[in-house]
């Protein structure tokens, strides 16, 4: 078995760096601020790798378990510039609570090769394995503030219940074994005709474990919970990053091997979406802790990129792959506006904790409204097109009942970003917060807010970049 080895050097590289940054880490005392910029480095370097793999082919490897594709160098780029933003703006934030350590950093990227290893699984083992891995430095980050007993209890939360649900999974997959004789996603495409019934259990148990890591409903009990509980710059990487994994491979599961069994999935997918963007869009009103509503939004927003899926179209699946890319950009910036709600070193989550906001503070207010208008899907913002793509490959298959409910939700949504707006800008004011921010947090919150402002330029910039990527 010849391998060209300079397909997978992104692995490599990736896995080589994390070894060589423990024992760095290790050997080298108070080494953490080294650690977090070699992190840093060594994510702009995978992102480098992995776009110099971008003018080759489909071409599929080690006995056609693992693919490497247009689909899978672009998720693997959005998830390596997600997370250096992530590293970028949270270390005030861990050096407040204490928490600035060697381990943090290092489990992320142990994180980001487990979801690159699912990104281009071609076979249900290494995709399980790729799961794995990044679910276990998840359990750990959910607990890393060890003193707090919310992020204990988050912790705790997160690993029962994923550990639950990647049990089912995997029985979904010894089903699916069991009634094609094969793990890969090619030859189970062969096989699909044989056991239709059998295999439609198998997909079922497999979509409730990944339906359960992009928190959709029904099995998003765990979010808003653990996005409490959990340190705001973890909340953040969950937000994120896990997503855009999690979302690559509900295509390519459903799209590949299942490609010709679309009556058997299709429903349970349209079932998933509309129950996510109702309860997403109504459970969120009567929320007043920030990062319990993002979890709530969250849980709604995976729904519409869930309904790209559902439509088992190219088109579709190519808006679903837009829509989660907006979709990071607008939660990176709302979170670089909740870590600037700092005053003596503490930092501020409730939503009343906004107050006023605009008096003190023009400029982060401007850049709330901005965010959180694209959040709710106002034109000429970039969220508007996220949502416009998606119901545009919606109702080119027809669907017209699930974007009617996908619109409606998005009303009923609106209601309380504008609430929040109203609170920032007309409720009585507050005291002031501190304005000494880190560079890599302003920059961050400029960049992503002025993409969300002038992607009406020239929208379509994006999709003529996904539209190249062939989906099926």
């Amino acid at each position: 078995m010849n391998i060209d080895l300079n397909l997978i050097f992104p692995e490599i590289f990736l896995s080589l760096s994390i070894m060589s940054l423990l024992m760095i880490g290790v050997f080298k005392k108070n080494s953490s601020n080294l650690i977090f910029n070699l992190s840093i480095l060594t994510l702009f370097i995978l992102a480098a790798l992995i776009l110099n793999l971008s003018s080759v082919n489909k071409i599929l490897i080690f006995n056609n378990s693992y693919v490497i594709d247009d689909v899978a160098n672009f998720m693997k780029i959005l998830t390596a510039i997600s997370a250096i933003f992530v590293l970028s703006i949270s270390t005030d934030f861990l050096k407040s609570l204490k928490i600035y350590q060697i381990e943090y950093p290092i489990l992320i990227l142990c994180s980001i090769l487990g979801m690159m290893v699912m990104i281009s699984s071609n076979d249900l083992i290494v995709f399980y394995i790729g799961l794995e891995l990044q679910s276990l430095a998840l359990y750990v980050l959910a607990a890393f503030n060890r003193d707090n007993v919310l992020s204990s209890e988050s912790g705790l939360k997160y690993f029962v219940l994923s550990a639950l649900s990647s049990g089912l999974l995997l029985y979904g997959c010894s089903l699916i074994y069991g009634f094609t004789g094969s793990t890969n996603f090619n030859e189970i495409a062969n096989n699909t005709n044989q056991v239709p019934y059998g295999l439609t259990f198998g997909i079922v148990f497999i979509l409730v474990g990944l339906a359960f890591k992009i928190s959709a409903v029904p099995f998003h009990m765990w979010a808003p919970d653990v996005y409490q509980g959990s340190p705001t710059s973890v909340t953040l990487f969950f937000a994120l990053v896990p997503k855009i994994a999690a979302t690559c491979v509900f295509i390519r599961f459903l799209y590949v091997p299942f490609v010709n069994m679309i009556e058997q999935w299709q429903m349970i997918i349209i079932f998933i979406s509309i129950a996510s963007m109702i309860f997403g869009a109504i459970a969120a009103i009567g929320q007043k802790n920030l990062k319990r509503l993002i979890a709530y939004s969250s849980i709604g927003h995976m729904g519409y990129s869930l309904a790209g899926i559902a439509t088992g179209s190219s088109e579709g699946a190519q808006s679903t792959i837009i829509y989660i890319t907006i979709y990071v950009i607008m939660n990176l910036a709302l979170f670089c506006c909740l870590f600037m709600l700092k005053r003596n070193n503490e930092y501020f989550e409730n939503i009343e904790d906004l107050s006023g906001l605009s008096k003190n503070h023009p400029i982060l207010s401007l850049s709330l409204l901005i965010i959180l208008f694209s959040l709710a899907g106002i034109p000429p913002l970039a969220g508007f097109f996220a949502k416009f793509y998606i119901f545009m490959a919606v109702i080119e298959q027809s669907m017209f009942f699930l974007a009617i409910i996908g619109l409606l939700s998005t009303v009923v949504a609106a209601f309380y970003y504008l609430r929040i707006i109203k609170i920032i800008y007309f409720d009585p004011s507050k005291e002031k917060y501190d304005s000494n921010h880190s560079l890599g947090l302003r920059i961050s919150l400029i960049v992503s807010t002025i993409f969300l402002v002038f992607y009406f330029t020239y929208p379509n910039s994006l999709l003529g970049i996904i539209s190249k990527i062939n989906i099926i």
